[in-house]
């Protein structure tokens, strides 16, 4: 592949050719926080985010399953913060809004089993790192991480899970408000919009179809959910020149959806990683996210991936990129940056990635400190994507220097 293409076509990362002017769809999903994986999610950030508020230099891996009646966490923690965990979970589940059995869930009554190894540090020679992580520490493990950025919005994220993410959110705030009275917590939302081409660059022309499924108590008719759903949600949500006549909606397709949440299917965490990226767009390297401390280079790297990504379209250096940074266990430095740009770029790819490693220390302990990654602030990325939102400090972009 050469290393620009022409404006007239361009080539995805994954190789698939489009031209300039034409169309396609692309689909993006998300979850509400009472779905069972998200719970998950949930509670492995409130841990994390538990112990980092004692102790900014926890090191933290923490999983968490749940099903009927029972939630189950597991780990190894190293930390000098003293953490109620049943208080954390309890708490957490309670928010989320399984506060009743009548829900199928209740945080008061669930079962909390744990299988943590809980580490005390007793001095920073016991415990190698801890505390005095330097610039040059090296990555805790091999991976690779995926940035992506567009100028479609103004988050600089695709549109189509920027709205999934937003109808989701929607419902839990009227859920929380009592206007959606009827509404439970677990729900899904899929969002698919229609894009042309332009040098490489997608452009959003409508929203093609619309899917809701929420959790609903016994009473609700389908006929007032649909309405409440089209009335109170989309139409709030959705940008009334994306949608027209030809825009499909299927609001609770399935029909009736009582029993959701754990009492309906188990949860794991990190099982939701494409809903807390980029819902499908750019590339995923297989990592999850929750439950990790920063210096985990799944975490620390995917939040230094974006941040790049993000700096390159804000800087109108390209129209949108995918960065690919990939790290050795053992190794400070990444073992490769690199740079696709679509052909939105009058830089080559060797430019931009020139421009990359000028502007960028990608070593893990400089990424903790330029982002101030050691702060309690995880349990707000668990729901509604990692990506797009102004309170993280990846989202603020770096000014680059050419």
């Amino acid at each position: 592949m050469t290393s620009k293409m022409a404006a007239s076509n361009s080539e995805d990362a994954v190789g698939i050719r489009r031209n300039d002017g034409e169309t396609f769809l692309f689909t993006s999903e998300s979850v509400g926080e009472g779905h069972p994986d998200k719970i998950c999610d949930l509670i492995s950030d409130a841990v994390l985010d538990a112990h980092l508020a004692e102790d900014p230099f926890s090191r933290v891996s923490c999983q968490t399953a749940a099903k009927t009646g029972m939630v189950f966490v597991c780990g190894d923690i190293v930390s000098k913060a003293e953490t109620n965990y049943q208080q954390v979970i309890r708490n957490t589940i309670q928010h989320i809004g399984y506060d009743t059995s009548i829900k199928g869930f209740d945080y008061s009554t669930c079962n909390v089993l744990l299988a943590v190894e809980d580490h005390v540090p007793a001095t920073d020679e016991e415990n190698g790192t801890y505390e005095s992580m330097s610039i040059n520490a090296p990555s805790t493990d091999t991976a690779l991480m995926f940035g992506y950025a567009t100028d479609e919005t103004d988050e600089c994220m695709p549109l189509t899970v920027i709205l999934s993410h937003q109808l989701n959110s929607k419902m839990a705030e009227l859920r929380r408000n009592g206007e959606l009275s009827w509404a439970r917590p677990d729900s899904k939302t899929q969002v698919t919009v229609e894009y042309r081409v332009e040098g490489g660059a997608t452009i959003p022309i409508r929203v093609h179809t619309v899917v809701i499924s929420i959790q609903h108590d016994e009473h609700v008719t389908m006929e007032k959910l649909r309405d409440d759903l089209m009335r109170k949600v989309i139409r709030s949500v959705i940008p009334a020149e994306y949608l027209d006549d030809r825009t499909i909606f299927h609001l609770q397709p399935s029909g009736r959806f009582i029993i959701g949440g754990p009492q309906g299917d188990a949860g794991l965490t990190g099982r939701k990683i494409i809903v807390d990226t980029y819902g499908g767009w750019g590339a995923h390297g297989g990592g999850s996210l929750s439950g990790k401390d920063p210096t985990k280079i799944d975490r620390c790297a995917s939040y230094a991936a974006r941040w790049v990504a993000l700096s390159l379209v804000k800087a109108g250096l390209c129209k949108r990129v995918l960065v690919q940074l990939s790290y050795a266990i053992g190794v400070a430095e990444p073992v490769s940056v690199t740079v696709f740009d679509y052909g939105t770029s009058t830089k080559s790819i060797n430019e931009l990635c020139d421009i990359v490693k000028k502007n960028f220390d990608l070593r893990p302990g400089n990424i903790i400190n330029e982002l101030n990654l050691r702060q309690p602030i995880y349990q707000k990325t668990a729901s509604y994507g990692h990506f797009g939102r102004s309170e993280f400090p990846w989202e603020e972009p770096k000014p680059i220097q050419c």
